[in-house]
Formats: structure tokens, C-alpha cells, sequence
């Protein structure tokens, strides 16, 4: 196919209002595909998904986390009170604060977690945007190593890019680390490198190769720096997102399964056997993506009430629910 499908259906009221059209892949354990839908082989932005593969460049130099530090290294965090300080345990570890961050100032990703964190008096910091876990532990690995963290003279830098000695840096010995670390897992070269929304490097591979480095954590040994990562989010789910989000769920009560979401509409989940899946959303939808996750786990076996709960994303008129974003059976049966 050479152009995105229409995964999941908008049916309000028993009428189909709209359509989500995207992509899906599944991997075989050997990393070839062995099911899709749409444009799988071509380059694409994981966004968030990157994470875990973030974390091993890290591990691989010297990063010291386990257990829920490590997941929290590889997280979009809700903002709760447990991953803020969580946040600056890591940074404690190598004597910094949270002032040693730059990630840009938000507010908690949870609902919940902003409305108590407003309510508190706190504005926008940067320790609750949902990228901080991950920036402590790269700072944590430049200072393991004697890498330099920050030049104040690029801090203002108009066109994203920052100075050399910058851990943001595309340049910087960590970002180059974790380049190598991304291509290793996904089996390709990167194809284009851009600026996330937190500042750190974004690189492009295909979504066939995203879900071919998750079915790569999802079935490492657990003594390996990818099956480290893989058991942290397993054990550590809450971590790894928020204690109330659908990737939590999904990892508590699917045995096995490694996930990560990512903005603009992408998902991907590794089962312990090796296969891998990848999701991408053409208009950036999550609660799309959350949809055909669910659908190709239960395409390929899976069946769970996690699973049914969240293969239907509910659709509400006043307080009653009269509809769902439904995935779509010419593509997941």
C-alpha cells in the first residue's frame, strides 16, 4: 500500500462521522514484517516511542538506574507527585537539582496532576514536563562520563539547534550515542534528525523498524541492557506513564507486554515472543492509536478485559455514551 488506511471508524449515534487514517505494523522475532497496513516502510517520527531506545544509549554509557528509575529515564511521565520526585532522586545522584534541566517549562501531562499542581500555586516548571525523567537521566549520563551538559551562550537559540557542548546537541557525544543505539534496535539508518518538543534530538526511521526494536526489548534476556529497560516498565508500569493512564493497564494485565505511546498519533508494544507492533495516526490522534493498538493485539490473540476496554474509545452526548472511535474491521477483522 502507498498511502495511510483508515484504521478506526468515529460512529456517533450509529453514524459514522469520521475516520482516523493511519498505519500499523507487526514484526516477526526475526524482524521481518509479517503483517501491515498502510506505509510502514518509510521514515516517520516515533516521538515519545523513542524513549526506551533513548535509555539504552544511556545505559550503554554508564547510566546507573534500575527498577522504577530506569522506567522513569524512558518515560512520558503524568506529572504525579511519585515522578517528581523521582526526577530529582536521579539528578541527586550525580549532585544536581532540578535547576540543571531544560526541558521546557509545562505543566503536569495528568489531568489530575495539573489541576492539584495549580491548585497547589505552581505554575509552569520545568521538572513537570512529561520529558524531565528522561533529561535527568541524560544529564546523569553526561556527568557519568565527563560530558558537558549546557552552554548558556546557545540557550536562547532561535532556530533549535544547539551549541556542541550541549547534551541536547545532535552533536553531542550522548545524542551520538543514542543515535547508534536507536539504529542498532530498529535495523536501519536514521533518516532525518529534528527537534522534539522538549529540545532533545528527534530522529526518523520507518515504523517497521520502530516495532522491530520494541519486539527486540519485549523478548531480551533480562540481564541485558534492552531487557533491563523492558522489565522496569513491566514491574513499573506507573513509571513508565501514570498511574492512570491505558499504557499502565495495558502492561499490568497483558503478561509480557512492553508499550510506549508517542505524540502525533504513534504507539508501539512488544510481546515477549519478539513480535512487535507499531501504530501511526496520520492526524496525530491518541485516542486513535490507542484504539488500533488494542485492535492488533486482539487481531493477533490477545484477548484481555484491558484489551476490550480499550479497543473502543467511548463518545459521549451530555453524560451519556452514545458512541465510540471503533476500529475499523476491513483491516483488523
Amino acid at each position: 500500500m502507498t498511502e495511510p488506511v483508515i484504521l478506526a471508524d468515529v460512529v456517533r449515534s450509529g453514524f459514522v462521522e469520521g475516520h482516523h487514517r493511519g498505519s500499523v505494523v507487526v514484526t516477526s522475532p526475526d524482524g521481518s514484517v509479517e503483517w501491515s497496513a498502510g506505509i510502514v516502510d518509510e521514515p516517520m517520527f516515533p516521538r515519545s516511542s523513542n524513549k526506551p531506545m533513548q535509555a539504552l544509549g544511556m545505559l550503554r554509557n554508564g547510566l546507573p538506574l534500575t527498577n522504577e528509575l530506569l522506567a522513569l529515564a524512558a518515560a512520558s511521565h503524568s506529572g504525579e507527585q511519585f515522578h517528581l520526585d523521582g526526577v530529582r532522586e536521579i539528578l541527586a545522584g550525580v549532585g544536581l537539582d532540578e535547576t540543571a534541566l531544560r526541558t521546557p517549562a509545562s505543566y503536569p501531562l495528568d489531568d489530575q496532576s495539573r489541576d492539584e499542581w495549580i491548585r497547589a500555586g505552581h505554575a509552569q516548571e520545568r521538572i513537570t514536563m512529561n520529558c524531565s525523567g528522561k533529561h535527568a537521566a541524560m544529564i546523569a549520563t553526561c556527568v557519568q562520563n565527563g560530558w558537558p551538559i549546557h552552554d548558556p551562550a546557545r540557550e536562547k537559540s532561535p532556530d533549535g539547534v544547539w551549541g556542541r557542548d550541549d547534551y541536547r546537541s545532535p552533536e553531542h557525544p550522548l545524542q551520538q550515542a543514542i543515535r547508534l543505539a536507536i539504529e542498532d534496535t530498529a535495523g536501519e539508518k536514521v533518516a532525518h534528525v529534528a527537534v522534539d518538543g522538549c529540545g532533545a534530538p528527534l530522529v526518523a526511521i520507518s515504523l517497521a523498524g520502530l516495532a522491530r526494536s520494541f519486539g527486540l526489548f519485549a523478548a531480551a534476556p533480562p540481564e541485558t541492557f534492552e531487557g533491563r529497560i523492558a522489565t522496569a516498565f513491566r514491574q513499573y508500569p506507573e513509571y513508565a506513564s501514570g498511574s492512570r493512564r491505558d499504557e499502565a493497564a495495558l502492561m499490568r494485565a497483558v503478561p509480557g507486554l512492553f508499550c510506549k505511546i508517542g505524540a502525533e498519533g504513534v504507539y508501539a508494544a512488544g510481546l515477549a515472543d519478539g513480535r512487535g507492533i507499531a501504530v501511526k495516526i496520520e492526524d496525530g490522534a491518541t485516542r486513535a492509536s490507542s484504539v488500533a493498538i488494542a485492535a492488533t493485539l486482539r487481531r493477533f490473540g490477545l484477548d484481555h478485559e484491558a484489551i476490550d476496554k480499550q479497543v473502543c474509545f467511548p463518545l459521549y452526548g451530555g453524560s451519556v455514551e452514545v458512541g465510540a472511535v471503533r476500529p475499523n474491521p476491513a483491516v483488523f477483522g
